[in-house]
């Protein structure tokens, strides 16, 4: 579990920029794009020697896993859910960010975060699919002795799953990570849902995207999160 300031970019960045981050920055997570067919940048960093050294200096690691979009989403994703193949590409994706973060060095017990875009909530059969397919990947994780979280939007993905919790669904995360871009660093007064939801240490939240950061001499753009949930088990 982390409670601070984390950031995500879409390529991890070298060890050296992370060294210089280390003492410098205010942050003291990041979040890794382990995998997943829709994954959007290349990661030559992303080894286990590089998650080994970064654990090693004091830096939270959070697994993001880019796995099928919803069937509604806007634009072409290589990887989409439908109606009838939700249970078994969710089945099969879980156990890929398993293994990819597995052999990343992230141990069981570590929260693997599907990443789930922007969607039509009122597009009933599409919420179903998104659904049933991120049910499936929480079991597969489970099962497997690894933590679900979710990553999506709060007034899209994230809702619905804030939606289904509170409606006492079946093999919802055990953490939410919502985007909600109003520049409030915390996970209280900012959580668009009921207070009872995700308490816990279980919430982060996602508050400023393209924020172009230098420390200590090294520039990169990263996305800001508040975060107090779980990360990842390194070692």
């Amino acid at each position: 579990m982390f409670t601070g300031l984390a950031f995500d970019t879409c390529t991890a960045p070298p060890l050296a920029t992370m060294n210089a981050w280390r003492s410098t920055s205010p942050y003291g997570a990041i979040a890794v794009y382990v995998g997943g067919k829709n994954r959007g940048c290349a990661q030559p960093q992303l080894t286990a020697a590089w998650a080994g050294a970064v654990s090693s200096s004091g830096w939270k690691l959070i697994p993001l896993y880019v796995g099928a979009q919803p069937p509604c989403q806007t634009g072409s994703s290589p990887e989409k859910i439908t109606a009838a193949t939700a249970v078994s590409l969710g089945t099969a994706d879980g156990a890929d960010a398993v293994s990819k973060a597995s052999a990343l060095g992230m141990r069981p017990g570590s929260t693997l975060y599907l990443d789930m875009e922007a969607y039509n909530t009122a597009d009933s059969s599409c919420a179903a699919a998104v659904l049933a397919y991120t049910q499936s990947f929480n079991r597969a994780v489970k099962a497997r002795s690894y933590r679900p979280g979710f990553y999506g939007f709060a007034s899209s993905s994230a809702a619905d799953i804030a939606k289904a919790t509170a409606q006492g669904a079946a093999d919802m995360p055990d953490a939410l990570w919502y985007a909600k871009y109003d520049g409030a660093a915390d996970t209280t007064g900012s959580f668009p849902y009921a207070q009872g939801l995700f308490t816990g240490h279980r919430r982060a939240h996602q508050y400023q995207v393209n924020s172009r950061e230098t420390y200590g001499g090294a520039t990169v753009t990263v996305d800001r999160n508040a975060w107090d949930a779980p990360v990842a088990v390194i070692g």
